[in-house]
C-alpha cells in the first residue's frame, strides 16, 4: 500500500521526544526482474516487486532507524515508535555531537524518463530476443558457452522528513549483454558486449536494449572469443598503456569513486572493502592526478543510473569535482559528515531500499573528456599497449594498490594499432597511476556505463551506481 503525503506527515509529527532534533520517513516500492539465457535454454527467469518502509531519527546525538516490509498505516507508527526508541538509547552512549548541514526544504517530483516501458514488452518476446542473439553463436566446438541478459528495473520512492520535504521519485531502468566463452585444451577466454556482468545498464526503457543490437553484435564477440584463444600473450614489463572507455570506467569505480566517499576516511563505514588513503588533512593540497585529470560527482546526467532528483537526506542532486587538474578538491558527503570538513552536503547518501539506512553512495562518477582525438593519441604511441574490457580486478583496503586484468588488448607499434593480445594485466599505485596520465581523450570517446552492483555498508547493500569516461594514456605502467 502506498502511503499518502498526509500520513506521513502526520507521524512525523506524532513523533515524541524532548531531544528529537530530526526525522525522515521513506517508502519505497522495487520491481525487478531478469532474463537469461544460457546456450539456448532459459537459465533465470526471475520477477520481484519488494516493498519497504524505513524511519530514521535523531535523537540528542543518537542516530535511530527502523525498517519494515509492512507498509500499513499501524505498521508504519510502530515503525517510527521504534525508530525513537532506538535513536534515545543511541543518545545515551553517544560520545560525539552530531552535526547537520543545513538543508531548504523540497516539494518535488522527479522521474527518469524512457520511450519503451520496459514491463509493456512480453516476457516472451524478451527471452527471443536473447535466444536470436545467443544462438547463432554456436557452433563451433571451441565455443563452451554462450549466454545473454536482459534486466528490467524501476523503483518507486517517497521521501518525507520534519524539515519540511515530500519528494516523490521513479526510477526506470534498463540492462543487457551478451558473452561467450571459449576453450582450447588448457586455455579459456572469454568476450563480453558491451560489457561484462550482465552488460550496459541505462535509466531507459525497452529502446536501450534495441540500441544494443545484441543480435548483428553477437558474431562478433564470438569470433574475439576464438580469436584469443591463438594470440599471443600480453608482455610483461613496464609500457605505455591506454585504456578503453570501459575498463577506464572501473578504473575510476574502484580508485576513485570509493576512496572519495567521507565516511570511509573518517572510518565512519569500513566495514565491506575498508577505508581511504585519502585523509581529510590532503583536501586541497594533494595532487592526486596529473593536470589531465577531472574527476566529477554529478547525480544530473540524463540517462544514467547514477542519477536521480534528490538524495535520501532530501538533498538536491548536484555536479561537483572530486579531482580537479590532477588536484584532490572534494569528497562525496552527506548532511552528517560534510560538516566534518567545513562543507555542506553535496547530496550522495542513499540506500538500496527503504529498508536500509542511507549512506554515502557514488552517483555518477566521471573522468571528464580531454581534447585529443583518440586516434591521434595512439598515432602518438611509439609503442605501447591498448586495454579493453574488465576481466578481473583486485585493490587493497585503501583503494591504493590495484590489479586490473582485461578481456583483450592490441599491441601498438609506430602509432599503430597491432595484433590482439590475451590476458592483459596491469599493476599500480593510484596517485602514481593517475600522475602518469599524459592524455585524455575527447567527447567522441567518452561513453557513460552502468553498474548495478556496488556493494557497501553491513548489512551490504548494493547500489546502482555509473561511471563516464573516455579512452586515456598513461606512462611507464606496470604489465603483469
Amino acid at each position: 500500500m502506498k502511503p499518502t503525503r498526509s500520513q506521513l506527515e502526520d507521524i512525523l509529527a506524532s513523533l515524541r521526544d524532548p531531544g528529537l532534533r530530526y526525522a525522515d520517513i521513506r517508502w519505497t516500492a522495487t520491481h525487478e526482474q531478469h532474463v537469461r539465457v544460457r546456450n539456448g535454454e532459459v537459465e533465470t527467469l526471475s520477477s520481484t516487486i519488494d516493498r519497504a518502509i524505513g524511519v530514521r531519527v535523531l535523537v540528542g546525538d543518537g542516530w535511530g532507524f527502523a525498517a519494515n516490509s509492512d507498509t500499513s498505516e499501524d505498521s508504519l507508527r510502530r515503525t517510527a515508535r521504534r525508530a525513537v526508541e532506538v535513536a534515545a538509547a543511541s543518545n545515551i552512549a553517544s560520545t560525539q555531537r552530531v552535526v547537520l548541514s543545513d538543508i531548504e526544504p523540497h516539494v518535488a517530483t522527479w522521474a527518469s524518463s524512457f520511450e519503451i516501458d520496459p514491463w509493456s514488452i512480453p516476457i516472451e518476446q524478451k527471452i527471443e530476443h536473447l535466444l536470436a542473439s545467443t544462438d547463432p553463436m554456436r557452433g563451433d566446438d571451441r565455443i563452451h558457452q554462450v549466454s545473454g541478459d536482459i534486466s528490467c528495473y524501476r523503483q518507486e520512492k517517497i521521501f518525507a522528513s520534519t524539515a519540511g520535504s515530500y519528494i516523490e521519485q521513479t526510477t526506470t531502468e534498463m540492462g543487457g549483454g551478451v558473452e561467450a566463452v571459449a576453450i582450447d585444451g588448457s586455455e579459456f577466454q572469454r568476450r563480453t558486449y558491451p560489457n561484462p556482468f550482465g552488460g550496459d545498464f541505462q535509466a531507459a526503457g525497452w529502446e536501450f536494449i534495441e540500441r544494443l543490437d545484441l543480435p548483428r553484435k553477437a558474431l562478433g564477440v564470438r569470433d574475439e572469443a576464438l580469436a584469443l584463444l591463438t594470440a599471443p600473450k600480453a608482455p610483461a614489463g613496464r609500457t605505455d598503456l591506454i585504456i578503453g572507455s570501459a575498463q577506464l570506467a572501473l578504473q575510476v569505480h574502484e580508485s576513485c569513486g570509493h576512496p572519495t566517499e567521507l565516511d570511509r576516511a573518517m572510518g565512519l563505514e569500513i566495514s565491506l572493502a575498508g577505508g581511504s588513503f585519502l585523509q581529510p588533512s590532503m583536501l586541497g593540497n594533494f595532487r592526486y592526478g596529473s593536470e589531465h585529470v577531472n574527476i566529477v560527482g554529478d547525480a544530473t546526467v540524463p540517462g544514467s543510473i547514477g542519477s536521480f532528483g534528490f538524495d535520501d537526506d532530501g538533498v538536491p542532486a548536484q555536479r561537483f569535482h572530486l579531482i580537479e587538474k590532477g588536484m584532490f578538491v572534494g569528497y562525496l558527503t552527506g548532511r552528517d559528515t560534510a560538516p566534518a570538513i567545513g562543507r555542506k552536503s553535496n547530496g550522495t547518501v542513499r540506500a538500496e531500499t527503504a529498508a536500509r539506512i542511507p549512506i554515502i553512495r557514488m552517483t555518477n562518477i566521471n573522468l571528464e573528456p580531454g581534447t585529443t582525438p583518440l586516434a591521434d593519441i595512439i598515432a602518438d604511441t611509439k609503442r605501447g599497449i591498448f586495454v579493453e574490457t574488465n576481466k578481473s580486478w583486485s585493490i587493497d583496503d585503501l583503494r591504493l594498490n590495484f590489479q586490473f586484468g582485461c578481456e583483450v588488448a592490441y599491441e601498438i607499434e609506430n602509432g599503430r594499432l597491432g595484433r590482439m593480445l590475451k590476458n592483459p594485466l596491469y599493476t599500480g599505485n593510484t596517485p602514481e597511476f593517475w600522475r602518469s596520465c599524459d592524455a585524455v581523450a575527447d567527447r567522441a570517446s567518452w561513453q557513460i556505463w552502468g553498474l548495478p552492483n556496488c556493494g557497501k555498508g553491513d548489512p551490504m547493500q548494493t547500489m546502482r551506481v555509473a561511471h563516464g569516461a573516455p579512452a586515456a594514456r598513461f606512462r611507464d605502467v606496470e604489465m603483469g
